[in-house]
């Protein structure tokens, strides 16, 4: 069949098999080019699970592990596979072609796609890690999901990324058409935040981490880390002092608890803050399709842009297992938004924000590369690549 880009409100709908595995293969081989120390390796963690390891930061992580770290991974994730006429989800193809490459490398790569929230899933990854494991030495908890089914009660939660008490309105860009436009967004009600709660919070995490500790399944000095995200004021009331914000502060509590538990290990759990990037999730959330593109062209113009993989190797090799303390804020937060963050960088972003004007083209900003990286993680936009080619979407 043809696959072609089909994409409704900033959202794709579609996935090409053959792009997925370029985008993959661009990844490794940038892992591959690091001069990695020998002694920086053997810090690295042998055996890792990634809870939403297919794409974004959880797949990043996985690939670290293993190219850099030589590592053991097991991924769960909740992915559509391919059938003669339907494509799968990007996160399907981009681990069909990640584990491809592990096992070409000699490496242990294998996947659960199913509901990370269900404590059948956890059941069956427990015993996947006691069969083929042993046990780990880290657990990366990167999901995204709007929706969560209560393992014990059955009742459906979902997320919305909503402010909280009052109306939001702020610019935005149409990333299609490059035209600035209003976004304005209705206050959540509290049962929209307990949810959001729910769902993106830190209960599922600390489920994950207490089953694999009660199984024994957590090697000494074992590691968890999860992700979460601050921004610049400008995203404040509809990210993190929003609904998502609420999830990600009950997210950084549940981190000083899972330490206290993992301290007889001799391990710990961490929340890494990350910087802003374009992810099937950022995509879609008002305000920050703008605030990408203007903050891409600002760390480009300085030499300090990352995208997910780079973060993900400067977490695992910088601040993790670099072989001291791992560094952290008042907080407890390990802080990799810090070149995003800083204020020569603010400065510069919010002085083009300030250029911007309702119903005109965005200035001073790299949609270009905000629309190249969507398309990369969806496995389109590549020049190399024959879109108009037949292709069977269920061969990788």
């Amino acid at each position: 069949m043809i696959i072609t880009q089909k994409i409704m409100r900033n959202v794709s709908l579609t996935a090409h098999p053959t792009g997925c595995r370029r985008y993959v293969e661009e990844q490794v081989a940038w892992l591959d080019s690091q001069k990695v120390a020998p002694d920086t390796v053997s810090h690295l963690p042998k055996r890792v699970l990634v809870i939403g390891g297919s794409t974004g930061y959880g797949l990043a992580s996985r690939m670290v592990a293993a190219i850099v770290g030589e590592s053991a991974t097991l991924n769960v994730s909740f992915e559509r596979e391919p059938s003669e006429r339907k494509v799968a989800t990007p996160g399907w193809y981009n681990t069909k072609a990640f584990e491809q490459e592990a096992k070409r490398r000699g490496l242990f790569a294998a996947s659960l796609f199913a509901d990370a929230f269900s404590n059948e899933t956890k059941e069956t990854t427990a015993q996947l890690i006691a069969e083929h494991l042993g046990q780990v030495d880290m657990v990366v908890y990167s999901l995204a999901s709007p929706i969560r089914i209560d393992p014990d009660t059955g009742e459906t939660y979902k997320s919305v990324l909503k402010p909280i008490g009052k109306t939001y309105t702020a610019l935005s860009v149409d990333v299609t058409s490059g035209r600035i436009e209003q976004a304005v967004i209705d206050p959540a009600d509290d049962r929209q935040i307990e949810e959001t709660v729910k769902v993106m919070g830190g209960e599922d995490w600390a489920l994950w981490i207490s089953l694999l500790l009660d199984r024994q399944l957590l090697a000494p000095g074992a590691t968890t880390v999860a992700y979460s995200y601050i921004g610049p004021e400008i995203t404040y009331p509809v990210y993190r002092e929003g609904t998502i914000g609420r999830a990600k502060e009950h997210l950084e509590r549940t981190a000083k608890s899972l330490t206290d538990k993992l301290a007889l290990l001799g391990g710990g759990a961490y929340v890494s803050v990350n910087k802003a990037l374009v992810t099937r999730a950022s995509a879609v959330i008002p305000v920050v399709p703008l605030y990408i593109a203007l903050l891409y062209q600002v760390m480009k113009e300085k030499g300090i842009h990352e995208e997910c993989t780079e973060q993900m190797y400067r977490l695992f090799v910088d601040r993790l297992y670099s072989g001291s303390t791992v560094p952290v804020d008042e907080k407890g937060r390990i802080r990799l938004d810090d070149w995003e963050m800083r204020s020569d960088v603010q400065q510069e972003v919010s002085s083009r924000w300030s250029l911007q004007r309702e119903g005109e083209l965005i200035t001073g900003g790299d949609l270009k590369g905000f629309k190249d990286a969507y398309d990369h993680i969806h496995g389109f936009g590549y020049s190399s690549i024959d879109y108009e080619a037949d292709v069977d979407p269920t061969q990788v």
